[in-house]
């Protein structure tokens, strides 16, 4: 019989100690990118947007390092969108038919009360901008009083609704649609433009006006013929969460 040699080796390979690798960003680190570029890199794939205004200096480090972060991105099948007017980057899902893709990222649709108040807020976006408006703002007290004639009337009675629209809007607030200047006063981010296509909003609004009385939306309509700006249109369509 023969014996059979006892190993009692690591099977795992050691981290090597950061003082022997000044470099390495934690001990074992075998990542290239700076930690301010890595830390950029995560926070796209946290988040379903970042902004320009509010992440400064993240922001000035997706510029100086687009094209590698990018290229990260593209490695897992990724898609990265920078909208340097509007000041925003967000992500997309790669998906092909040509091509197996994993999914990294899913979908994250907004609910019914979100997507109401979404249209609301849009066509008010639109109409300021139109009017040639720098900005747009809504109180809380508007958005209720016409996005509760969008709610079918079986949906709820009126202090439920109310608390829909409200919930809404601290969602779009936490995604950076809207920012609350001040209490129940709100600035409409032109995120709203890449969040609600030119195209789905008349989609949603031909469907609001099937659904109710032409007169309760009728001056909350965007012209029809009015010229819309190019739109950057995520999938879905709107940018997707990690998941």
């Amino acid at each position: 019989m023969t014996d059979v040699e006892v190993t009692t080796e690591d099977p795992f390979i050691a981290p090597v100690a950061m003082e022997d690798d000044p470099d390495a960003t934690f001990p074992g680190d075998r990542g290239v990118l700076d930690p301010a570029v890595r830390r950029v890199l995560v926070r796209l794939l946290q988040r379903r947007f970042l902004l320009a205004d509010r992440n400064k200096e993240d922001w000035a480090v997706l510029m100086d390092n687009h094209q590698v972060v990018e290229s990260r991105l593209h490695d897992v099948f990724v898609r990265l969108i920078v909208d340097v007017e509007r000041g925003v980057a967000y992500k997309q899902q790669v998906r092909s038919d040509d091509l197996e893709v994993p999914i990294l990222l899913r979908d994250e649709p907004y609910s019914q009360a979100e997507t109401l108040v979404l249209v609301y807020l849009r066509t008010v976006y639109q109409r300021e901008s139109t009017a040639g408006e720098r900005s747009a703002r809504v109180d809380v007290e508007e958005v209720e009083q016409t996005v509760l004639t969008y709610f079918p009337d079986a949906d709820g009675d009126i202090a439920r609704r109310q608390r829909a629209v409200r919930a809404a809007l601290a969602r779009l607030r936490q995604d950076g649609i809207v920012d609350e200047e001040s209490e129940g006063r709100y600035l409409i981010s032109p995120l709203v433009e890449i969040v609600l296509s030119a195209d789905k909003l008349r989609e949603l609004t031909t469907w609001l006006r099937d659904q109710t009385e032409p007169d309760q939306i009728e001056a909350d309509q965007p012209e029809p013929d009015q010229a819309e700006p190019d739109q950057t249109q995520p999938d879905d369509p709107q940018p997707e969460a990690a998941s």
